[in-house]
């Protein structure tokens, strides 16, 4: 899969949604904007535990949304590792499935910037 095109459609289908349905998208936004600001755990934990969150209900442009903001934060690649890890262990083989995807996704980003 091509993650950085896959990114670009599901960001032009969330602006038709969001064009269909403004007020769905600005009370989500709210809603994001507080939940991601740092305070007992900054925003790069909070990447992590939602790239976790979507490895685990396998929502591939989550996965691919929360790892660009991982990049973004500057997380490693034996963070990444280590978080998919603890994904797999906790998922178990689904998880392993959607973890292969998630550093597919890592490297491919990393590379476009």
């Amino acid at each position: 899969m091509d993650w950085n095109k896959f990114l670009d459609e599901t960001r032009e289908n969330f602006a038709r949604f969001s064009n269909s349905s403004p007020e769905t998208f600005k009370g989500f936004g709210i809603m994001g904007k507080e939940a991601k600001k740092s305070g007992a755990l900054t925003e790069k934990t909070k990447e992590f535990i939602a790239l976790g969150i979507s490895i685990a209900i396998r929502c591939e442009s989550c996965i691919g949304l929360h790892m660009e903001h991982l990049v973004r934060l500057g997380a490693t690649t034996e963070e990444i590792i280590e978080a998919l890890s603890m994904a797999s262990y906790m998922g178990g083989g689904p998880s392993i499935a959607y973890c292969a995807k998630a550093l597919e996704a890592y490297e491919q980003i990393i590379a476009r910037n």
